[in-house]
């Protein structure tokens, strides 16, 4: 399976857009600095994840995600998500 995934920096809420066959390793590589990208924020949670059958068509989703379209799109999907954080107790 292919994934797209995005991630999220539990210090700074910085997001980060991702492809990976393993989604375990992948965010264990995150966490473990191995990506230059992700490398200078000390801990990412996942916060979306979209699995496809063929290759192709995940990468083609995750060039979308990153477009401003693709962001716009992800903050209305995760519209609850993002109100959570702003909620105050």
């Amino acid at each position: 399976m292919h994934h797209v995934y995005v991630i999220e920096s539990i210090e700074s809420q910085k997001r980060y857009i991702g492809y990976t066959t393993d989604l375990r390793r992948r965010l264990g590589e995150h966490n473990a600095h191995k990506n230059i990208s992700t490398a200078k924020e000390s801990a990412w949670k996942l916060i979306y994840c979209e699995t496809y059958v063929n290759k192709m068509d995940a990468l083609g989703r995750e060039k979308f995600l990153k477009s401003g379209s693709g962001w716009r799109f992800l903050k209305k999907q995760l519209r609850y998500y993002f109100e959570e954080g702003t909620i105050k107790s």
